[in-house]
C-alpha cells in the first residue's frame, strides 16, 4: 500500500524555521530519489529539493538553496526538510514524493510565512 504522509507545517514569521517530515512506504522510499515539492496558490507544483536513495547527494532549487536542508533516514523510511530563514514566498503546501513523482500524492502540509 502506497503511503506518503507529510507533517510539520505551520504558521511562522519571516526569518523563522520549520522542520517537515515525510513518512513513506518502504517500497517507494528505499529505491528512489526522493524529493520535496511545493505548490503555492495559483502556481504549479515545483520541486524544491531532492536527495539520492543513499542520502549521499542532494540538490536544491535556487530559491531555497542555502536556506533549506533535505535529509533522509532509510531505517525509518522518513525524509525531512529543515527550512530556515523562511520568507513569505515560501508559503505553499509542501509534498513529498519520488523524483520523478509517482502517480499518488499525500495530503501535503501547509507552510505559511507571515511578513
Amino acid at each position: 500500500q502506497v503511503q506518503l504522509v507529510e507533517s510539520g507545517g505551520g504558521l511562522v514569521q519571516t526569518g523563522g524555521s520549520l522542520r517537515l517530515s515525510c513518512a513513506a512506504s518502504g517500497s517507494i522510499f528505499r529505491i528512489n530519489v526522493m524529493g520535496w515539492y511545493r505548490q503555492a496558490p495559483g502556481k504549479q507544483r515545483e520541486l524544491v529539493a531532492d536527495i539520492t536513495s543513499g542520502g549521499g547527494s542532494a540538490s536544491y532549487a535556487g530559491s531555497v538553496r542555502d536556506r533549506f536542508t533535505i535529509s533522509r533516514d532509510n531505517a525509518k523510511n522518513t525524509m525531512y526538510l529543515q527550512m530556515n530563514s523562511l520568507k513569505p514566498e515560501d508559503t505553499a503546501v509542501y509534498y513529498c514524493n519520488a523524483v520523478p513523482p509517482i502517480d499518488y500524492w499525500g495530503q501535503g502540509t501547509q507552510v505559511t510565512v507571515s511578513s
